[in-house]
């Protein structure tokens, strides 16, 4: 199968898989991993950060820094379509007793004068808003990237009213290609920063938290009680390490292969909306007699594998596994298919 579905569905390559054959390993939980080390020491010097912490998954690292930066009875700010909100059980509610102001923004990015307007007046009767939450790309804005410039003029409203500025950076690594930025601007910018390494790095499995010192140490304990003290992962952490040092770059050709697709289906008479395409995600509007369900299942006659997300809306991700040859087959079927 050809799987557009998510960069989740990403295997280890053959290299990735010797180094992580290779990897020293010890027990992380006491701190005695050498590639855990490595990998959280890496990540913090990329962004210019103090300090990392190795978990099993973005949602994790999201839900403990969201947790450290709050006290029960906080307010959170996000956009409506932001994963923190939607896609992660609940847990600000569950984890960090803290409800959530969700704000509507332009393809899941929002602007300084949206957080500020948000933001509660000192008042016994409203929730104390402490956080910020970005996310960088966008999911459900089709990967959408910020302008760093907003995010500046955000951290500034921030400073302003003693908000703690936390990103999202699932797929970060997309956004500073496609934007040609650098990871030190958003270290020097974010409080806290959650980098996914199971996306479109390839990695099988983990996540980074990366801030201050005390702020990863406090984090630390948040990961052990919430059931994230994982032992010999090493294992998993020379993946993330390989995946630092020679997946970023080719991230690029995940972004053109989603603008070929997106061609293709900007001729055909059963697509509507296509979101804008800055990088890996594709989402686009199924219309008339063709239903995104009735779509995928069409492509999976053909061994293609693509997610409908909504009433309308079809979305398919292009990832490392995704190989020239697959999209060409992929712009070959489209092009056979019809409204009826």
């Amino acid at each position: 199968m050809i799987d557009y579905r998510s960069d989740t569905f990403t295997i280890p390559t053959p290299a990735m898989l010797d180094a992580m054959v290779k990897a020293d390993v010890g027990d992380d939980v006491f701190g005695e991993d050498p590639s855990v080390n490595k990998l959280e020491a890496l990540a913090a010097d990329m962004f210019g950060m103090e300090a990392g912490l190795f978990c099993p998954s973005g949602t994790m690292t999201n839900q403990i820094g969201i947790k450290c930066h709050t006290e029960p009875g906080d307010e959170v700010i996000c956009d409506q379509l932001s994963h923190v909100y939607i896609y992660e059980g609940g847990g600000i509610a569950v984890n960090s007793l803290s409800s959530v102001k969700p704000v509507i923004g332009t393809r899941g990015l929002i602007t300084a004068e949206l957080v500020e307007e948000a933001i509660n007046p000192e008042d016994i009767h409203k929730p104390r808003t402490s956080i910020v939450c970005l996310e960088n790309t966008a999911n459900r804005g089709g990967g959408s990237c910020y302008d760093f410039t907003e995010i500046q003029r955000i951290k500034e409203v921030c400073k302003k009213n003693q908000l703690a500025l936390h990103l999202d950076g699932a797929r970060l690594f997309n956004a500073l290609i496609a934007k040609n930025e650098t990871p030190k601007q958003y270290g020097e910018t974010f409080d806290s920063i959650s980098i996914c390494l199971s996306k479109g790095l390839g990695v099988p499995v983990g996540s980074v938290l990366l801030g201050k010192k005390d702020f990863i140490k406090k984090g630390r304990r948040v990961r052990k009680y919430l059931g994230g003290g994982m032992r010999q992962a090493g294992f998993l952490a020379a993946a993330g390490i390989y995946a630092l040092e020679n997946h970023i770059n080719r991230l690029a050709e995940d972004h053109e292969q989603a603008r070929t697709i997106a061609k293709t289906l900007e001729k055909k008479d059963f697509v509507g909306e296509i979101l804008p395409v800055e990088t890996n995600i594709l989402i686009f509007e199924v219309k008339g007699n063709l239903t995104p369900e009735a779509f995928a299942d069409k492509m999976k006659e053909q061994g293609i594998l693509v997610m409908a997300i909504s009433k309308t809306q079809v979305r398919m991700v292009l990832h490392l596994d995704i190989s020239k040859e697959m999209v060409e087959k992929t712009i070959a079927v489209i092009n056979q298919l019809k409204s009826s």
